[in-house]
């Protein structure tokens, strides 16, 4: 059986916490990320990262999503120059493709 490698996600954006917070994250649901932790978990990287091909709107990137232990998902670091592109802010509800490259 061939296993999904292409998984579409709905997610809110936020900004990072802090005084000095810039990075902004998209979240994977924590029914998607055990079912991706359950395919692909076994081929984690640095920090249990696992690298993805992203589309968003116009935009496609090659980055990776990051385990998130307190939230028990995955996140997804969103750039400044996708952000320019797409026009995203915060607390923006956006959809993206994720294309696990393993």
């Amino acid at each position: 059986m061939k296993r999904k490698k292409k998984f579409t996600i709905t997610s809110k954006v936020w900004l990072w916490p802090g005084d000095m917070a810039a990075w902004h994250f998209a979240g994977i649901d924590k029914k998607l990320a055990s079912e991706i932790t359950e395919l692909y978990g076994k081929n984690r990287r640095g920090f249990g990262s696992l690298p993805v091909m992203v589309k968003l709107g116009k935009t496609s990137w090659k980055t990776s999503i990051f385990p998130d232990s307190r939230s028990g998902t995955y996140l997804l670091p969103l750039k400044v120059k996708v952000r320019k592109a797409e026009d995203i802010y915060e607390d923006d509800e956006v959809t993206f493709t994720i294309d696990i490259l393993i």
